[in-house]
């Protein structure tokens, strides 16, 4: 279902990831929305780890943490967090709903439960939790890039690229956020923006492959392959490069959708000129 591996602040979003799940495609990324915190397990959220064996051993902890606290916030944000990372999206939504019964107005429990929501495809939902996730005055730049990619699946490019640009004013340069504006420009069939602004994603010091997996793409997508192979040759082998942009030149050949986003690029550039 997922195309890439989302971006940090969607730490697992963003990324993504929204590029191909709109078109329909798929270059086997996981999930979307996700968490940048670390702190004290058991007095605050914590970050599941990717090893899956200790990905298990945590999900069965909290999860009986859980069993004995329902409802209780901290072990509901981790436990939910084990699922997400699990792929037991609906689990995790009835984990965060519980959650935000108890406490329906803890900025901390809605902001997960929106994510948990996101992922689980329910946007529209996802979309009416995350407004309410943070207060006007202490605005979240993590959940504002969340809500850009929640309005971005619901086909809302103009909304979400302002929640990118205003999280953006809260956190410069972030990777994870233009990684994400990036993708909505490419949505909104701006390949010339989403080059430049994955570009400038890409050359952050935090900029990591997923962000670099992006920039390949869009660059595909305008027709510039070497290019491309040259930006997938940073984290892989020259064959596996080669593999990877020959993959995304067969799915636009194949996929109208994804060739109507270079037509539209093209009237608008030949719009321009």
């Amino acid at each position: 279902m997922r195309s890439f591996p989302e971006p940090h602040a969607m730490s697992r979003l963003l990324p993504l990831l929204l590029l191909g799940a709109a078109l329909g495609a798929s270059l086997g990324g996981c999930r979307e929305f996700g968490d940048v915190t670390a702190s004290i397990a058991g007095s605050s959220p914590a970050q599941p780890p990717s090893d899956r064996e200790a990905l298990r051993a945590y999900s069965d902890h909290w999860g009986k943490v859980y069993g004995d606290k329902p409802g209780e916030k901290y072990a509901s944000i981790n436990y939910a967090r084990a699922l997400r990372a699990q792929t037991r999206y609906k689990e995790a939504v009835a984990v965060m709903q519980a959650a935000a019964v108890k406490s329906p107005k803890d900025y901390e429990v809605l902001g997960e439960f929106g994510k948990a929501l996101a992922d689980d495809g329910d946007f529209q939902q996802a979309r009416d939790v995350l407004s309410r996730s943070y207060p006007e005055d202490r605005p979240n730049w993590t959940l504002m890039s969340v809500q850009g990619s929640v309005a971005d699946r619901l086909d809302d490019h103009v909304s979400a690229q302002n929640f990118y640009r205003a999280a953006l004013k809260i956190a410069p340069d972030e990777p994870s956020v233009l990684s994400n504006l990036g993708l909505s420009y490419a949505l909104s069939k701006n390949l010339g923006a989403a080059e430049d602004t994955l570009k400038r994603a890409a050359a952050q010091p935090k900029a990591d492959v997923r962000v670099r997996q992006n920039l390949a793409l869009v660059l595909a997508l305008e027709g510039k392959f070497a290019e491309a192979e040259e930006v997938s040759r940073r984290d892989m082998s020259e064959e596996e490069a080669s593999r990877n942009v020959a993959a995304i030149r067969s799915m636009i050949a194949q996929n109208d959708s994804w060739r109507a986003l270079q037509g539209g690029a093209g009237k608008k550039a030949k719009a321009a000129g």
